[in-house]
């Protein structure tokens, strides 16, 4: 789905994008189509020379010359260290501005909601997004920004959001949209693997997998997965990841802790982590997660046959 450019607004003064990997490299493309000034900032030195240097800035310079700032860390331990660290955003904020800080990153729920109560108490805006789709879907406009915080912020914020994320749904307070979130991640992962081990399987039958491929997404068993991710099964090409193996690990394993907490068994979850884990174990946590058909054509886990 291609969708047209987003609409140019008059924000004059620049927005914080903070973490430049996948996903923050989207909101920068969607920022910049929309001529939108962006200052960035990154651990990783390859990523700010990628954003260019006139745009790089530390932490501190971002929370002096941006009002607004997203958030694409990795987790919520880095989320807390952007925003509270010695060399944090809210630390350099100069005294009587408020920030808004728009977060992204897939968090643990109860966590977030914590975080976005202290940062409120500090007297800046929180607003939770993560972020349903990939980095290329966030690119194109056509990824699904779940918001969790304060309906009258994201009414604020409006502009902003309809140049990141045109399609939103609002979940609930902070906390919700990471829920929500970590829902959607395990019927995505699922379908990933279901997917895979179907396309295996006709592939031992001997079947071509591009016209299986084919065959599958004119089939009720169609989905928007398989028409992400299947040409990257087909292929095996991985390379070029628009969500990576670690990050869906690191969404899963929130996803198992939570299932304890609540006693809830999730047997698919611990089958899905397990594949992806030998991935891991080899070296391509940095790959595509479609590569869990690899992990699925050669026989990664080996299981009991049922009696």
């Amino acid at each position: 789905m291609k969708l047209s450019s987003p609409p140019l607004i008059n924000i004059k003064e620049p927005i914080g994008v903070i973490g430049l990997g996948l996903m923050g490299q989207g909101f920068v493309h969607r920022l910049d189509l929309a001529q939108v000034p962006v200052l960035g900032f990154d651990v990783n030195p390859k990523r700010c020379s990628e954003l260019g240097l006139e745009r790089s800035k530390t932490l501190c310079e971002i929370a002096e010359q941006c009002h607004a700032v997203i958030l694409c860390v990795f987790n919520t331990e880095q989320v807390e260290m952007a925003l509270f660290g010695d060399n944090g955003l809210l630390p350099a904020v100069p005294f009587g501005k408020v920030l808004s800080v728009i977060c992204t990153s897939t968090c643990d729920p109860e966590q977030i909601k914590a975080i976005a109560q202290k940062t409120i108490s500090l007297g800046h805006n929180f607003l939770e997004l993560p972020i349903s789709g990939t980095s290329m879907q966030v690119a194109r406009g056509d990824s699904l920004g779940l918001m969790g915080g304060s309906e009258e912020l994201i009414h604020q914020l409006e502009p902003l959001l309809e140049v990141i994320t045109p399609n939103r749904q609002y979940i609930g307070q902070a906390g919700d949209a990471g829920k929500a979130k970590l829902s959607i991640n395990l019927v995505l992962g699922l379908h990933r693997a279901a997917m895979a081990e179907g396309l295996c399987f006709g592939s031992r039958l001997g079947l071509d997998p591009e016209k299986l491929l084919a065959t599958l997404q004119k089939s009720a068993a169609a989905s928007s997965v398989m028409q992400i991710k299947g040409p990257l099964m087909v292929k095996r090409a991985y390379d070029n990841p628009q969500s990576r193996v670690d990050q869906s690990l690191k969404d899963f394993g929130l996803i198992h802790e939570l299932g304890k907490k609540m006693q809830q068994h999730l047997p698919l979850t611990e089958i899905y982590i397990q594949l992806l884990e030998s991935q891991k174990k080899i070296g391509k946590e940095h790959l595509d997660n479609a590569i869990i058909f690899e992990a699925i054509m050669s026989n990664a886990i080996h299981r009991q046959s049922p009696p």
